[in-house]
């Protein structure tokens, strides 16, 4: 046994380490904070750089990263199975998910028609994207000739024009044998910051209790299952969880919040235009090419006026009768960006109109 003198020894040498190791950290702190950017928007350029271009795997782990991506791959017949069995796919886990759940669609789900929710964006209307999933359901018993019970030969009036409640009923009375009739809700960010509230968790869970829709979804944030109620989670969606770790950066899902959110300068703004058009449909795209191309041609104009965008976009077939050419800029920010770079009071005039992405138009 070690003498009494020893031990009292051994822990002022114990205590002394642990103070010059807390005093360590102490120097590392003050060090790391005189380094900071001085200014707040040297700040706010320096975080949206690291959100958007942050690796989170060293290049060392990237084997085991693939290897990891292929264990997921190998489940996609699992995934599909429980899918066809009436569940839900929620993946969860550090990383971004979108590359993985794009893949699993574009390979295995090619008996459905895969609608995409890019959840991490400010604002969605998910009105629209049920009215859409209505109108293809509409169009296949056109095509196939059939018509369910409590429907017509002609709609009484066009769903964007329906109420929730009656676009829902008649999803619900949407029944077949035929998976190609069935149809995919793709949610990326499920969680994200325009479905966090209660009204649209409960028009996307009234969604997925129809007979042909299917929902594979992703979620980030810690709290994402304080979303929903029992009742939700084990009848309505169904989940079926999978913990899926990529370790992927999230380019796409931090992107765009910084750049718009943060009064950047030329490099930001052409980024932030980038991500925006890119989430756009190819109608959207070919309204703002519209756009663009009369601005490049008339320079020291304030924008086009909304009556030669009408016509223009009727001579490309980008607009029929009496559609308006300004509800293809589906996303409020995009409107708003037009009008930032525009310089154009009669685009700004146009009015935002809400984000839909992946469903034919």
């Amino acid at each position: 046994m070690a003498p009494r003198g020893a031990r009292a020894a051994a822990a002022a040498s114990s205590g002394s380490e642990d103070e010059e190791e807390e005093a360590g950290f102490s120097r590392s702190y003050f060090l790391a904070k005189e380094k900071e950017p001085s200014s707040g928007k040297k700040r706010a350029r320096a975080a949206a750089g690291k959100l958007s271009d942050l690796n989170l795997v060293d290049e060392q782990h990237e084997e085991e990263v693939n290897a990891l991506t292929r264990s997921y791959k190998d489940q996609y017949r699992n995934w599909l199975f429980e899918l066809r069995s009436g569940f839900g796919l929620l993946m969860y886990g550090f990383g971004s998910k979108k590359q993985l759940l794009e893949d699993f669609a574009s390979t295995t789900l090619t008996d459905f028609t895969v609608i995409v929710i890019n959840g991490y964006l400010p604002s969605i209307n998910l009105k629209q994207v049920i009215a859409t999933i209505a109108e293809m359901f509409w169009d296949q018993a056109k095509s196939k000739h059939k018509r369910q019970p409590g429907t017509r030969s002609q709609l009484s009036q066009p769903f964007p024009s329906q109420s929730f409640d009656d676009i829902i009923s008649f999803l619900k009375r949407q029944t077949s044998d035929d998976v190609d009739d069935q149809v995919c809700l793709l949610i990326h960010n499920i969680d994200g910051p325009a479905l966090r509230d209660a009204e649209s968790q409960q028009c996307l869970a009234q969604v997925s209790c129809c007979p042909q829709v299917r929902v594979v979804a992703s979620t980030d944030h810690v709290n994402a299952p304080l979303l929903w109620d029992k009742k939700m989670v084990h009848t309505q969606y169904r989940w079926s969880w999978y913990h899926v770790p990529t370790f992927a950066p999230y380019k796409v899902e931090c992107v765009f919040y910084p750049l718009i959110l943060a009064s950047g300068g030329h490099t930001q703004t052409t980024k932030t235009a980038l991500v925006i058009l890119q989430s756009l449909t190819p109608n959207a795209q070919s309204v703002f090419r519209v756009l663009a191309e009369y601005q490049l041609a008339n320079e020291k104009e304030e924008g086009m006026p909304v009556g030669s965008l009408y016509t223009k976009c009727r001579e490309r077939f980008l607009a029929e009768g009496n559609d308006n050419p300004c509800e293809q800029l589906q996303e409020d920010q995009a409107v708003r960006l037009s009008a930032e770079v525009a310089h154009a009071p009669a685009v700004s005039a146009m009015g935002p109109a809400n984000f839909f992405t992946g469903g034919p138009r």
